[in-house]
């Protein structure tokens, strides 16, 4: 069975789950494919990519021009009757087939729609590691299914264009490496949870008030799916509790039996 603690501990080792990535091309955009890739290599290898949707419709046409550049293979399902959904329909029995195979350590869901929520409990109750990705509109059922919710906000690329005619200078402090942009043209759109970050930092900690960083990051995780510290302008875990001073106290320690440190944090 995954655990929480599983899923933070993926994030700093070498990627070995294989996964089934399964998009909803009814409940999805096309421009978060590159990010949205990038951010599953963080877990494992996508061994599968499949898209869902009426390829014959306008709505799909921008995820036409993506799916043969990125490896996707696209499954098509006619939109039969207006207001019901084939292509849920069609997902789910794929997802239920893969996961038959027993050849998959976790899928990946890529929908905003809360009609995969039963979908996301099954596998799940299988022992599969289940990654959501999704707008900042999924429904609060769907996030809290999966073992870990991304939303697909944090993961677009910029699209503001670079002034015209500036000094080389100006232009070359513009000019910043993808990983960068993705976070920093991300503004932080939500209040900081304070409350919840300390709770979870209270059930982390040692008997000393310690909390190491990873065991932090799990109960982040167990308590609230969704939960990314990209939503509140910072790139990764470690860097938000360094920049939060007036909650947080850190410290770096010595790995006992490696030759690296090891971030704790306490409450100030």
């Amino acid at each position: 069975m995954v655990t929480p603690r599983q899923v933070a501990k993926i994030e700093s080792e070498e990627p070995t789950l294989r996964l089934a990535v399964l998009i909803d091309a009814d409940n999805a955009q096309a421009t978060v494919i590159e990010g949205l890739l990038a951010e599953i290599a963080r877990f494992g290898e996508a061994t599968v990519r499949r898209i869902y949707g009426d390829f014959t419709a306008p709505t799909s046409a921008s995820w036409k021009k993506v799916l043969q550049r990125y490896a996707i293979k696209p499954v098509h399902q006619f939109t039969y009757t207006t207001g019901k959904n084939a292509t849920d329909s069609t997902m789910i029995i794929d997802a239920m087939d893969l996961l038959y195979t027993r050849k998959f350590d976790g899928f990946c869901l890529i929908t905003s729609d809360s009609d995969f929520t039963g979908l996301a409990m099954r596998l799940r109750e299988e022992g599969l590691m289940v990654l959501g990705f999704g707008e900042k509109k999924t429904p609060m059922a769907f996030r809290n299914a999966c073992h870990k919710f991304v939303f697909t906000e944090v993961l677009r690329p910029s699209t503001e264009a670079e002034p015209v005619g500036l000094p080389p200078k100006v232009e070359s402090e513009q000019k910043t490496t993808r990983s960068q942009t993705l976070v920093e043209t991300t503004e932080p759109s939500l209040k900081f949870p304070k409350k919840f970050v300390l709770t979870a930092l209270e059930q982390s900690t040692d008997d000393a008030g310690w909390a190491q960083l990873g065991t932090f990051g799990s109960y982040l995780t167990k308590l609230q799916p969704d939960f990314d510290p990209r939503l509140y302008g910072y790139k990764k875990l470690s860097d938000l509790v360094k920049a939060r001073t007036d909650l947080f106290v850190t410290e770096e320690r010595q790995a006992s039996g490696a030759n690296q440190k090891v971030l704790y944090l306490r409450a100030k």
